[in-house]
């Protein structure tokens, strides 16, 4: 997808912000040498999706090799359960979102011949299947042949996170006809505001990652047609606050990560342009901690994976010198 030029992009900024390559490649590198500490094991639920979030973060800071990849594949494959989808951590249930991460990961480290070749063999209606077909096919049961929506596990927790994000692990998989699509959209569509928005489920407030979320799945299945561009657009362009950043709804704080879903969703919709391009830039370099490395939600605040993972993604659409550019979706 191309990226959008002109008053959206950042434009000459002052010396003192500087993205502090290095230090946020140090700090990525360092998270799981921190196993003394309380807060790693506290995080073992989100070990996959962390993993994620600093392999992203790695490939646009132009550090893809910043990790080992053979440790990094073993880890991703010794996160597989016996029902081919993966789970947080070693030993952890399968769940939708840890197995995109997964795959996501396996993409960027060219790791798909690794999981053809060690990854778990399971029978799905009678027949055995390996490698992707069986990730695959965990995911394409997840969704609901009714609603054409996903549900996160086997518990049937249902919202628009999980409908995009199985789109997109069965996309990057190439087994993207293994479920409803049209279901689907159709779903998204019912999803939609009167404001130009969309929330988790029909009727639920418009929420800027929520948006993020319809619109990825809606390029996807190459239907963004069926969106109010000028409606939400206007409604993401308010999402820009006094100080350069972007909040998830009216009257809440910015917060560095919403630089990826609210410029993505304006990105995919061809509207990146409404925003201040130059003050989002400045509010996400003032995020950073250019000695530690890594990013906070605001400046000031402690910094941790996720919100780098966003921050470096938000620079990178918004064409910041020396990131590799990314994909809105």
């Amino acid at each position: 997808m191309a990226l959008v030029s002109g008053p959206g992009r950042a434009g000459a900024l002052p010396d003192e912000l500087q993205l502090a390559v290095e230090a946020h490649v140090k700090y990525i590198q360092s998270l799981d040498t921190r196993r003394d500490e309380l807060e790693y094991w506290l995080t073992e639920h989100l070990r996959l999706n962390g993993l994620y979030w600093g392999v992203t973060a790695l490939h646009l800071l132009n550090r893809p090799d910043a990790l080992p990849r053979t440790e990094t594949i073993d880890f991703v494959l010794s996160c597989q359960a016996e029902n081919g989808g993966f789970g947080a951590a070693p030993g952890h249930d399968a769940h939708l979102l840890s197995t995109v991460s997964g795959i996501q990961i396996l993409a960027m480290v060219d790791g798909y011949e690794e999981l053809e070749k060690r990854g778990k063999v399971v029978a799905f209606e009678g027949k055995e299947y390996k490698g992707k077909e069986v990730v695959g096919r965990y995911l394409s049961g997840l969704q609901n042949k009714e609603t054409g929506t996903f549900a996160g596990d086997e518990w049937g927790e249902e919202d628009t996170r999980f409908l995009y994000a199985g789109l997109n692990g069965l996309n990057l998989l190439g087994l993207l006809d293994l479920v409803n699509v049209d279901l689907a959209v159709d779903y998204i569509v019912s999803c939609a505001n009167f404001d130009g928005g969309y929330g988790v489920s029909p009727g639920a407030e418009s929420h800027s990652g929520q948006i993020f979320t319809c619109l990825a799945a809606l390029s996807i299945a190459k239907r963004i047609d069926t969106v109010d561009k000028d409606k939400l657009g206007q409604w993401l362009s308010e999402r820009q606050v006094e100080q350069g950043g972007l909040n998830g709804r009216p009257e809440k704080l910015e917060d560095v990560c919403y630089s990826w879903w609210v410029a993505s969703s304006m990105t995919m919709i061809g509207r990146l342009h409404w925003i201040d391009g130059k003050k989002l830039t400045e509010f996400i370099l003032r995020c950073q901690d250019p000695v530690g490395g890594g990013f906070a939600d605001r400046p000031g605040d402690m910094v941790d994976v996720f919100h780098t993972c966003f921050g470096v993604a938000g620079l990178s659409l918004l064409e910041f010198e020396g990131l590799e550019e990314v994909d809105a979706v």
